[in-house]
């Protein structure tokens, strides 16, 4: 049992595709409904190509995250509206995995602090962090849900297709987590992390209670190495925990941390 004053400086970081919701991920569905209601201008996918030439040289992840050229000119008011207003592209928000959600709560049950490290569009993210505190498993309890992702720029009310500071991948989810935990005073050590990718390494070895969730081969493998608790959520199914760790019924994640500890 955490001691009272520790509580204010705990947060719980979560990644949002493949970890809250399933596959595919957030951004690919915002795509395919931005093609749907043909809000791409042709142009845009040829200014996308030329990016993801000048960004090959700083690899594939760099090209797929940072590259957001098929969004220019597309507007934000158009998003903003979409998800209210019938025949604009906004993102229709994708069902949370339960396990990942009663997970959440647990957290908010605690006092934790809730953030979403996503390398997804950050209007995106804030979606889904809306449609958190929304949820039935959270309602009732002050919860709030910071979020921490790929920011676009804007000029007269449309998108550029530039990115503003970093994609939220790789290195930079760790150091954002790091910055977060200076700015407001969070114990690393007793923070936790949820990821499922081998990209996500930096995030979930920057705090002291690492959780892999429906991890890639990668990640897996990795967290074998160190110990931390696999988990594998899906949807409509009991959280459990892979036959990796401990076996056992995981309820919360002071819980996972006791089986593995």
């Amino acid at each position: 049992m955490k001691s009272r004053e520790m509580v204010g400086r705990v947060a719980a970081f979560f990644d949002l595709d493949g970890t809250l919701i399933a596959r595919p991920s957030l951004e690919r569905r915002f795509f395919a409904r931005l093609r749907q209601w043909r809000a791409i201008p042709m142009r845009n996918y040829f200014l996308w190509l030329a990016r993801a030439a000048w960004l090959a040289p700083r690899g594939i992840r760099m090209m797929r995250y940072a590259n957001k050229m098929y969004l220019r000119g597309v507007s934000v008011r158009d998003f903003q509206e979409g998800h209210q207003r019938q025949g604009q592209p906004g993102l229709a928000v994708p069902r949370f995995l339960p396990e990942g959600v009663d997970q959440l709560a647990w957290h908010v049950g605690q006092g934790h602090a809730i953030v979403l490290m996503s390398g997804t569009l950050a209007p995106l993210a804030q979606e889904m962090a809306r449609a958190l505190v929304a949820r039935p498993a959270v309602r009732g309890i002050a919860a709030s849900v910071a979020v921490c992702a790929t920011r676009l720029e804007e000029n007269d009310g449309q998108w550029t297709g530039r990115i503003v500071g970093d994609a939220m991948f790789g290195e930079a989810k760790g150091r954002a987590v790091q910055q977060m935990a200076v700015d407001k005073g969070f114990e690393l050590g007793q923070c936790y992390a949820y990821g499922d990718s081998v990209a996500d390494r930096w995030m979930l070895e920057a705090v002291g209670r690492p959780v892999a969730v429906n991890p890639s081969w990668r990640l897996k493998t990795r967290a074998r190495r160190k110990s931390w608790p696999v988990l594998t959520w899906a949807e409509g199914k009991k959280a459990k925990q892979s036959s990796s760790s401990t076996p056992g019924e995981q309820r919360n994640a002071d819980e996972i941390w006791e089986h593995v500890g």
